[in-house]
């Protein structure tokens, strides 16, 4: 019994060596014909990386003739199997601008969109390769409106939504918390709530992020010299509005009121220190 699994570990070791050394002979000098069979061949096997090798050789050769098509996809699919998801995604958008006719442009497509998708990073690194999946999916779903993956590009597409909406609005809290150490960031995390709001319409983020905009305008008031508080009172109190006309229920209504309180008394000091100003002025002028 020995004898026999010691003969079958031999023959499978000879086939092994026999199949790598076909495959540099093919690689290194086989004819254009013979280096396709064999990218056929890897890539039918599952051996990805080796029939990548392969498919780079002959691509030029076979550039404009009927088999670049079956081999563009090919390479596509061979990069999205070997995890390479950006390239992937490059090569089957290609693939699709390529091959406007092509039975598979469907797939390619939703492939495409969907390698972004596995490319994007977490949240907080960068949006390039989420950029892509959004406008992939969205574009596939324009495009294929009935398709059978339809629910899954919808599915895939609020997931990637929802990433970039958590990477802008961490962006924003940041300029928001660190604005103690930089008064500059009372106005950058204004402007990026803004943006926010206006650019994910509806988002997840929403009430956070309209109660962090009326912190931010209500703590850039209390930092801001005197004759640059009123307009900024006025744009904190629109920012309270905001909030209030969007979440009349909103659990920040208590401490928000408190804060319009501070702003009031405030928006009083100020009132009263330009009221006293202007008598003195006009007692001069007298």
């Amino acid at each position: 019994m020995q004898k026999i699994k010691n003969l079958a570990c031999l023959f499978v070791l000879s086939l092994l060596l026999f199949s790598c050394g076909e495959y540099q002979k093919v690689l290194n000098k086989g004819t254009a014909e013979e280096q396709y069979k064999m990218a056929v061949k890897m890539y039918e096997s599952q051996k990805y990386g080796k029939a990548l090798r392969l498919f780079e050789k002959i691509t030029p050769v076979y550039r404009g003739k009927p088999q670049m098509e079956r081999i563009s996809f090919m390479i596509a699919q061979s990069n999205f199997n070997e995890k390479s998801y950006t390239l992937a995604g490059y090569y089957f958008n290609r693939f699709t601008n390529n091959y406007p006719s092509s039975s598979k442009k469907e797939e390619a497509a939703f492939l495409s969109a969907y390698s972004y998708k596995l490319a994007s990073p977490r949240f907080s690194l960068d949006p390039t390769d989420t950029n892509k999946a959004l406008e992939s999916f969205q574009s596939f779903i324009n495009t294929y409106p009935e398709s059978d993956k339809i629910e899954e590009a919808n599915k895939h597409y609020k997931e990637l939504r929802y990433k970039l909406e958590k990477k802008y609005f961490e962006i924003a809290k940041t300029y928001y918390t660190t604005a103690d150490y930089d008064l500059r960031n009372y106005k950058a995390a204004i402007q990026a709530f803004d943006n926010l709001l206006e650019d994910f319409l509806g988002s997840s983020f929403k009430e956070e992020a309209l109660y962090y905009r009326f912190k931010a305008a209500h703590d850039f008031v209390l930092k801001s010299t005197t004759r640059r508080k009123l307009d900024r009172i006025k744009d904190a109190k629109e920012a309270h509005g905001k909030l209030v006309r969007n979440f009349p229920k909103s659990t920040y209504l208590e401490e928000t009121q408190k804060m319009m309180e501070t702003l009031q008394e405030e928006q009083q000091k100020v009132e009263t220190l330009i009221a006293r100003q202007k008598q003195i002025e006009d007692i001069q002028k007298k």
